[in-house]
C-alpha cells in the first residue's frame, strides 16, 4: 500500500518505526476495545509502521494535530482511497457502471478544496440546521414512543432510534425522499466496507454494485434540482452554480455522495455512543437527567472519549518526519484521533470519562485545520436533542450487556452493532 519504512532511531523500545506488528496489541481492524493498545503505543512508540496495512500509525495528540495542520506536507488525497485494493471484478463493475466520484471535500487539496468548500459552506448554514430542529425533535419523540408502545421492557438504541434519525435528517436537508432510509443505509454500509474495510475480492462484488447505484442516484438528485429547484441544500448548490459559483454538477454530486454518508453514518454512531457511554457511567446519566443544560458538554466528552471515527489517513508529499521518525515521500499515515483524544499530555486522566472536563472540546474527532468537519454542528444538534428527549422520557433507562457490545471491523470507524437497554428499570 505504501513504501517500505525508513529506519529511524530515538524511539523507545529501540524499534524506530518498525516494531513487530502485534508488539503493542494493536489490531488495525479490531474495534472492540482498542484503547489499551493505543495507550501503550503513545507511551512506547508514538509513531509505528504497521506492515499489515502499510501505514505509519500516529498516536499522540500534538503529532496528530500537527499532521492535520500541515496540509501542504501531509496530503488528504488518500483519505477516501480503499484500504484494500479493489479486485478485478469490483473494478469492472464500477467502471462499467460509470462510477467516477472520489470525494466531496475530505480527499481534495487546495486550491480545489478551497474553491468547493467556500461554496458548500455558504449553503451549509446554521439557518438550515435551525429549520431542521423541529423535525429532529419530532422524530426522536416518535422513536421513543414507538419503543414504549411495543409493550416490551427493552429496546435497541441503534435500531430503534439512532439508525433512522440522522438519515431522515440528511435526506431532508438535501431534498431526497425520506422513505429511502434503508436504501441509503445499505449504500453507506457498502461505502464503509469498500473504503475502510478488509474485504476479499469476492466480498467486494455486492458492495461494488451498491456504490454504482449510490453514485447514479447522487447524479439524479442534482439533475432534479436543475429541473425543479427547491428549498434544500442541493438546490442551493445548483443555484450558486447558476449565479457564477465555480462548481460543476459532478462536484455537487460528489458532495452529496460524501454528505449522504458522513452526514448520517457517524451521527448514528455518535448518538449510539452517547447513550452507551453515559449509561455505562451512571452518575453522568443521572447528572444529565437532573440538569439537561450539561448535555452539550457531555457530548463533547463522548466525542473525546469514544468518537465515531478513531483514525484518518494522510500521505506525505515529501521526505519528512513525525516525532523524530522518518516518513519517506509517498509514505501513508493513519492518524489515531481515538488515541490522541486520550493523550494525558492534553487531557488530564485521559482514560477517565468526565462530563465536567473543562477542555473536552479540544478533541480531534472532527479533525483539525482546513478539513475540519463541515457538519459538526448538525451532528451535535441531533445528539443533543436525542439526549434531551431520552433523559426526560426515560430517566431510568439501563444498559443491558454493556460489556458484550460488538463493534464492526473497520480501520477508521468504531460502530457499535447494538445498544440493548431496559426501558422500565427502577
Amino acid at each position: 500500500m505504501t513504501s517500505t519504512p525508513a529506519v529511524s532511531g530515538g524511539c523507545p523500545m529501540g524499534y524506530g518505526a518498525q516494531a513487530p506488528a502485534d508488539h503493542h496489541g494493536y489490531e488495525p481492524f479490531a474495534m472492540e476495545d482498542p484503547f489499551p493498545a493505543y495507550a501503550r503505543m503513545r507511551s512506547e512508540q508514538p509513531v509505528m509502521f504497521d506492515e499489515r496495512t502499510g501505514l505509519y500509525v500516529v498516536t499522540r495528540y500534538d503529532d496528530v494535530k500537527e499532521v492535520f495542520e500541515k496540509w501542504e506536507t501531509f496530503s488528504s488525497e488518500n483519505a477516501q482511497a480503499p484500504v484494500r485494493k479493489r479486485g478485478p471484478q469490483a473494478t469492472q463493475i464500477m467502471t462499467e457502471g460509470g462510477f467516477t466520484t472520489y470525494s466531496g471535500l475530505s480527499a481534495r487539496r487546495p486550491p480545489e478544496h478551497t474553491r468547493i468548500r467556500a461554496i458548500a459552506q455558504k449553503a451549509f448554514t446554521p439557518r438550515r440546521f435551525k429549520a431542521l430542529e423541529p423535525l429532529i425533535r419530532e422524530n426522536v419523540k416518535a422513536s421513543i414512543k414507538a419503543m414504549l408502545d411495543r409493550g416490551d421492557d427493552h429496546g435497541d438504541i441503534v435500531a430503534d432510534l439512532a439508525y433512522s434519525l440522522p438519515t431522515v435528517t440528511i435526506l431532508t436537508l438535501i431534498g431526497e425522499d425520506t422513505s429511502s432510509v434503508d436504501t441509503y443505509k445499505r449504500w453507506s454500509d457498502s461505502r464503509a466496507a469498500m473504503t475502510w474495510g478488509d474485504l476479499s475480492d469476492e466480498e467486494q462484488i455486492p458492495h461494488a454494485h451498491n456504490l454504482v447505484e449510490y453514485w447514479n442516484r447522487c447524479q439524479e438528485i442534482v439533475a432534479r434540482a436543475h429541473a425543479e429547484g427547491g428549498d434544500d441544500l442541493t438546490a442551493d448548490l445548483v443555484k450558486a452554480q447558476s449565479e457564477g459559483g465555480e462548481i460543476s454538477d459532478h462536484e455537487i454530486a460528489s458532495l452529496l455522495y460524501s454528505l449522504l454518508f458522513a452526514g448520517h453514518e457517524t451521527t448514528t454512531t455518535l448518538i449510539s455512543n452517547c447513550v452507551r457511554v453515559l449509561l455505562d457511567h451512571r452518575e453522568a446519566w443521572e447528572a444529565l437527567c437532573a440538569e439537561p443544560k450539561q448535555i452539550p458538554k457531555a457530548i463533547d466528552e463522548v466525542l473525546r472519549y469514544s468518537g465515531s471515527i478513531v483514525g484518518w489517513r494522510r500521505k506525505a508529499l515529501e521526505d519528512t518526519e513525525v516525532a523524530g521518525v522518518a516518513i519517506p515521500e509517498g509514505g501513508e499515515l493513519l492518524l489515531l484521533m481515538g488515541s490522541a483524544n486520550r493523550d494525558e499530555s492534553r487531557f488530564e486522566n485521559g482514560e477517565d470519562f468526565d462530563i465536567s472536563r473543562s477542555n473536552a472540546r479540544d478533541h480531534l474527532s472532527f479533525g483539525f485545520g482546513i478539513h475540519y468537519c463541515l457538519g459538526n454542528m448538525l451532528a451535535k444538534l441531533q445528539a443533543k436533542i436525542a439526549l434531551e428527549e431520552l433523559t426526560s422520557a426515560l430517566p431510568d433507562l439501563q444498559l443491558l450487556d454493556g460489556e458484550h457490545i460488538s463493534f464492526r471491523k473497520n480501520l477508521s470507524f468504531r460502530v457499535p452493532e447494538q445498544i440493548n437497554v431496559s426501558l422500565n428499570a427502577h
